[in-house]
């Protein structure tokens, strides 16, 4: 149960930030997705950097990271409004920006998990 809480307080933590970000007025009249991108490339990096020092010293499933990964992390990154903005961009008429958001999204996100882990690690493991 204590896992659980520790959880529900990371998630309200990464959710309030992901609230926060969503309020800059950064990019209200652009076409590109460019606050949604920024949290979930932010978020993998996060995650990335927090999943490799577990396993550097060996903290496991400990609460804290528990908190960190599945709270936080999981309540910063918004997967459900990535998949809404996309079906945004194709019923736009906006299929290119679509494929690039997504692409970009993924490529990007997988490199900024592989380049926390080679931060933490001081290579690649």
């Amino acid at each position: 149960m204590i896992q659980c809480m520790f959880v529900g307080i990371g998630g309200f933590i990464g959710a309030v930030c992901r609230y926060l970000m969503g309020l800059i007025p950064l990019g209200a009249d652009m076409a590109f997705p460019v606050k949604t991108f920024a949290v979930n490339l932010i978020g993998t990096f996060m995650i990335g950097l927090i999943a490799a020092y577990a396993v550097k010293y060996n903290a496991g499933d400990s609460n804290w990271v528990l908190m960190l990964k599945v709270g936080v992390c999981g309540g910063f990154t918004t997967f459900s409004t990535f998949a809404f903005e996309m079906s945004d961009l194709v019923k736009n008429g906006q299929p290119f920006m679509a494929v690039l958001y997504g692409a970009g999204s993924m490529v990007l996100g997988i490199a900024l998990v592989v380049l926390a882990q080679c931060i933490v690690y001081g290579n690649f493991k």
